[in-house]
C-alpha cells in the first residue's frame, strides 16, 4: 500500500533558506502528499516566500519554540509518515524514496532520520566549513539502529505519535533527547547516510560558541536520563576527544606548576605539548577527513576551531551539571499527546 508523506517545516526566521528549503522538498523522487511550514513567529519574509508555493502555511505571529512548532504540524499533517525538516535544510532528491522504504522494510521502525551533507547549503567561509563537516562526520559514523533520533531530517509513522506523545513545549533545545527517551523504549530508529540535506551552518565563531555552549546546558541532565533508562545517545565528539580537550585545556596549569615543584623548566612544556598530541589523535579521523575535503592546509584551522568548541562544551556541561537536579527529579511537564485528527491512524 502507498504512504502519503506530510514534509513538517518549522520556520522561523528562515527568509535566507526557505525557498531552497521548499525547492528540495518539490524535487523529491516520490512525491509528498502535503507540505506544511508553521511559521514560528518571524519577523522576516519568511511567510512570504512560503505563500510562493503550494504548501500549507501556519501560524500566529507568536514565536513558541521549534517543538511547537512540529506539534501544531502533527496536528494538521493528514499523511500516513510525517517527515520533519529544518528551513535551513534542503533535502537529496531521494530522500523520502529511502525514508519511506526504510520505514516498509521493517515495520518496528518508528523513526528514521538522516545525515548532514559534507557541502553546507550556502558557503560562507571556513567557520561554516568546519560546521558542516563535523556535523557529517559524526552522524555518518554512527550510522545504523541507534537510541537517538534527530528530527532536522526525520520520517515518523503518524501512530508512533498516537502512542508515545508529542514534543516538549517547554524545550527549546535538546527536544530532540527528550523525545527519543520516549521514543527508544518502544521502537527502533534508523540513522541513515541514504537521507542528507545540506545545511546552512552558523558561519561565524562567537555565535558557534555561544550555541554549543547553550546546548550543553542540557548535555548532562540528557545523558543521566538516558543511563537510568539503560540508552545511549549518539554524540557530537567521542569521549577521548573531551577528554584529551579537557587535559589540553588545563595544560597551563601544569606547565606553571611542574617548575615551582622542581622540574626543569624545559619540562614546562611537555604538558601543552602532550595534550595537543593526544587531541589530534583523538580526532585523527575527523581531521583527515577535513583535510580530505578542503586541504591539508585547512586541518589546522579546523582543529584550532573544534578545540574552542570542545572549550565551549566543557563549560556548558560543567555549568548544566551545577544547575541539574538530583537524578530522579522531573523539571518540565509531560508534554501532551499530539491532538488526534478524525480519520487518523
Amino acid at each position: 500500500m502507498t504512504q502519503t508523506v506530510s514534509v513538517v517545516i518549522p520556520a522561523h526566521n528562515s527568509a535566507r533558506t526557505l525557498d531552497a528549503c521548499l525547492r528540495s522538498v518539490y524535487a523529491q523522487t516520490h512525491p509528498v502528499h502535503e507540505v506544511i511550514v508553521v511559521d514560528d513567529g518571524s519577523t522576516d519574509a519568511t511567510a512570504e516566500i512560503a505563500r510562493r508555493h503550494p504548501c500549507t502555511l501556519l501560524g500566529d505571529g507568536v514565536n513558541r519554540g521549534v517543538s511547537a512548532a512540529r506539534n501544531a504540524g502533527i496536528a494538521a499533517a493528514t499523511g500516513d509518515v510525517l517527515f520533519f525538516l529544518d528551513s535551513d535544510e534542503a533535502l537529496t532528491p531521494g530522500s523520502v524514496a529511502a525514508a519511506l522504504e526504510i520505514l516498509r522494510a521493517d515495520p518496528a521502525c518508528g523513526c528514521v532520520h538522516g545525515v548532514i551533507a559534507p557541502e553546507p547549503l550556502v558557503d560562507d567561509g571556513p567557520v561554516e566549513w568546519y560546521k558542516t563537516l563535523h556535523a557529517h562526520w559524526w552522524r555518518a559514523r554512527g550510522a545504523g539502529v541507534v537510541q537517538t533520533a534527530l528530527f532536522a531530517q526525520a520520517a515518523v509513522p503518524r501512530e508512533v505519535f498516537a502512542r508515545i506523545g508529542g514534543f516538549d513545549e517547554s524545550l527549546r533545545d535538546s527536544e530532540d533527547l527528550e523525545l527519543s527517551d520516549r521514543l527508544a523504549p518502544h521502537y527502533r530508529i534508523v540513522l541513515t547516510e541514504r537521507i542528507a540535506a545540506h545545511h546552512d551552518e552558523e558561519h561565524r565563531l562567537g555565535p558557534l560558541l555561544a550555541e554549543t555552549y547553550r546546548r550543553a546546558l542540557l548535555l548532562v541532565p540528557a545523558l543521566r536520563s538516558a543511563r537510568a533508562g539503560g540508552r545511549s545517545h549518539l554524540t557530537a565528539n567521542t569521549p577521548a576527544s573531551v577528554l584529551t580537550a579537557a587535559f589540553l585545556l588545563g595544560s597551563p596549569v601544569l606547565a606553571v606548576l611542574l617548575p615551582l615543584l622542581g622540574a626543569p623548566g624545559a619540562w614546562a612544556a611537555l604538558p601543552p605539548a602532550a595534550g595537543l598530541l593526544a587531541f589530534c589523535l583523538a580526532n585523527a579521523g575527523l581531521i583527515g577527513f577535513a583535510a580530505r575535503r578542503r586541504g591539508a592546509a585547512f586541518a589546522p584551522f579546523f582543529t584550532a576551531v573544534h578545540l574552542a568548541c570542545h572549550a565551549a562544551l566543557l563549560a556548558g556541561a560543567a555549568v548544566g551539571a551545577l544547575r541539574s537536579p538530583a537524578p530522579g527529579r522531573r523539571t518540565t511537564s509531560p508534554p501532551p499527546p499530539a491532538p488526534a485528527k478524525a480519520g487518523a491512524r
